[in-house]
């Protein structure tokens, strides 16, 4: 039986939110950790990569509630709402729309490269590739094309993890072998299509109830795994995410709701998970 995790984005809260699930859902006895493929995007891309290194999520946390102390981080909110209308054009293609979207960034005037990349690799413990199947998604600024980092890929693990979290008008594309990357939620908050022949697979989603259902739906029909459980950040989550993800000040607010709501979630993942 083959198991697949699909960690999606969600910014700080949505690694936190993510951790603190999983730290949750291992004391209740049911271990994401052990999936056979785990496939991350963005934020899920960092928590994707504490798990699949075996980096202790409680401790990680705890060193970015001690470390990641600054203001929030300003969003030009127009520019992001401008490159999702892009994004969502029924008029042009997917891959136009990320080509679109990526040029968008690579003009975009954002926080500088190295410190951005600083920014990434302190959240990583462990920061050498890890002896099993990680998939961590990107997206290629200046052609919209999919990409997927594995060890195989010959590309540092914080730069594979950086490039999927460089989120456009936000952040700035990572440059990795002379070309540069963005986000991989530019294609899919999930990406959890490249689950294909798993068994049993497993979605956490922290924004997923802002996010667009027919993009997951396809993503299941393509996967068509037998046993597939979704979950969403509850209502009392969401609500401690507020109106800014990125915010580092809920770095310890969003664990403590990812832990409060692993309980509940334990009881129907036990009857899907090996």
């Amino acid at each position: 039986m083959t198991t697949a995790l699909v960690l999606a984005g969600g910014g700080v809260a949505g690694i936190a939110w993510e951790a603190g699930l999983l730290t949750g859902l291992r004391r209740e006895g049911v271990d994401l950790g052990t999936a056979d493929r785990i496939i991350g995007t963005s934020a899920g891309s960092v928590a994707g990569t504490l798990v699949a290194t075996g980096a202790d999520l409680e401790e990680a946390i705890a060193h970015q509630v001690a470390v990641d102390t600054g203001p929030p981080h300003k969003v030009d909110l127009d520019a992001v709402m401008q490159a999702f209308a892009v994004l969502f054009d029924p008029a042009l293609e997917p891959q136009e729309a990320r080509r679109r979207v990526g040029h968008m960034a690579l003009e975009a005037r954002v926080d500088h490269a190295a410190e951005r990349l600083a920014a990434v690799g302190e959240r990583l413990p462990v920061k050498e590739w890890p002896d099993r199947e990680l998939m961590i998604t990107a997206v290629d600024a200046q052609t919209g094309e999919f990409v997927v980092w594995t060890r195989d890929a010959g590309v540092p693990l914080v730069l594979a993890v950086a490039s999927s979290c460089a989120v456009p008008m936000v952040f700035p594309p990572v440059e990795i072998d002379g070309r540069r990357y963005v986000d991989g939620g530019v294609r899919s908050p999930t990406n959890a299509d490249l689950a294909a022949g798993a068994d049993t697979l497993v979605i956490l989603e922290p924004l997923g109830a802002m996010s667009p259902r027919a993009v997951l739906e396809r993503e299941l029909l393509a996967v068509r795994a037998p046993r597939t459980h979704v979950v969403q950040a509850d209502e009392a989550a969401v609500a401690v995410f507020g109106d800014n993800v990125l915010d580092p000040a809920l770095w310890g607010p969003a664990f403590q709701a990812g832990l409060a709501q692993a309980p509940v979630v334990a009881e129907p993942l036990r009857a899907v998970w090996p």
